[in-house]
């Protein structure tokens, strides 16, 4: 263990974690999930936890499984289907939910990461999003305002990155791992492959090393793949 390279994620995870804390997760539906990671902060017991994630895993996999140890107190989401545990303690009140729009998740996140405190938006104007937030009107159009996320903590998963952390996501896992990767006081990283220094071609780096505080290679992907089910066609003139 040298730098910022770590042995697993507990060792990466040792002395960041405790109770009460904020945690961005990147990842959406089964697609670029820090899944040593999340493990390792089952494990590390740490409890009450705010958790900022597109959605909260599927049943029996991903953040499911905090949710399952009883460990997040709150979810700031995009998207709560597929999860019948997370409905469960949502509708008996024992989960705390703050809902948001799929874009203003994402943009609520990058503005965290670039220091921009709040932004207007359409989105949401005249609906529950909009209750207790102040609008304002540009150009005759009604303007919701929205503030930044910020975590104490974010995990991240991708495909390849280095001993500096540099860090390059595949394909669609790249989804919300790049903004919430600026948007901590300690981002973790995990990796499939951990190259040589230099490996990396410059221009195809997606999170740059200064963002990254702590990096390690994963292992054990399930590399789950959303099925899509339709109804039968009804034959034509039936």
């Amino acid at each position: 263990m040298s730098g910022k390279v770590y042995r697993d994620a507990a060792a990466a995870l040792a002395g960041v974690t405790f109770d009460g804390m904020t945690v961005m997760a990147g990842g959406f539906g089964l697609s670029g999930n820090p899944e040593n990671l999340i493990t390792a902060l089952k494990d590390s017991g740490a409890r009450d936890l705010t958790v900022i994630s597109n959605n909260c895993g599927a049943d029996g996999f991903g953040l499911w499984v905090l949710l399952n140890a009883g460990q997040i107190k709150k979810m700031i989401s995009s998207y709560v289907g597929e999860n019948k545990l997370f409905e469960q303690l949502y509708l008996s009140g024992q989960l705390e939910l703050e809902l948001n729009p799929q874009g203003t998740l994402a943009e609520r996140i990058r503005a965290g990461g670039a220091g921009i405190p709040a932004f207007y938006t359409r989105t949401g104007v005249g609906t529950v999003v909009a209750q207790g937030k102040p609008t304002e009107i540009f150009e005759g159009e009604t303007y919701l305002r929205e503030t930044w996320l910020r975590a104490d903590l974010a995990i991240v998963k991708a495909w390849k990155g280095d001993s500096e952390g540099n860090l390059v996501y595949r394909k669609t896992a790249r989804n919300f791992n790049p903004n919430m990767a600026t948007a901590a006081k300690i981002t973790i990283a995990e990796v499939e492959e951990l190259v040589p220094d230099g490996a990396l071609e410059p221009d195809s780096i997606h999170t740059p090393g200064i963002f990254v505080s702590r990096t390690f290679q994963g292992s054990a992907y399930e590399k789950r793949i959303e099925h899509r089910t339709v109804r039968p066609r009804t034959p034509a003139g039936a």
